[in-house]
């Protein structure tokens, strides 16, 4: 399994971070795929095999810890490149909330 689980909803708080720049203050760091909970069951086929799929957005997935678990909030096109390329981690911004 590629992920720790699938899910279709995001279980923690309102964090208040929409904009690349509020998440910019968040450091990047690795993160497992096999710990990450996705947030969301479905994906734009076009967004994972988009040439320019971070050019107008964050470079770094964004996670969300809450609880203890690793919540994946955006970025699952590049969590699936990740899987794709056969690496079992990416870089993401993780933003602790517990």
């Amino acid at each position: 399994m590629i992920f720790k689980a699938v899910g279709d909803t995001r279980p923690y708080p309102e964090h208040g971070r929409s904009s690349v720049k509020d998440w910019s203050t968040v450091p990047p760091r690795l993160v497992r795929l096999d710990e990450l909970v996705t947030t969301k069951r479905t994906l734009d086929l076009g967004a994972l095999l988009a040439d320019d799929s971070t050019f107008y957005g964050d470079l770094f997935a964004h996670v969300i810890q809450w609880k203890g678990t690793l919540y994946l909030e955006d970025g699952l096109h590049r969590a699936l490149r990740a899987a794709l390329q056969q690496r079992p981690t990416l870089h993401a911004r993780v933003l602790v909330l517990d």
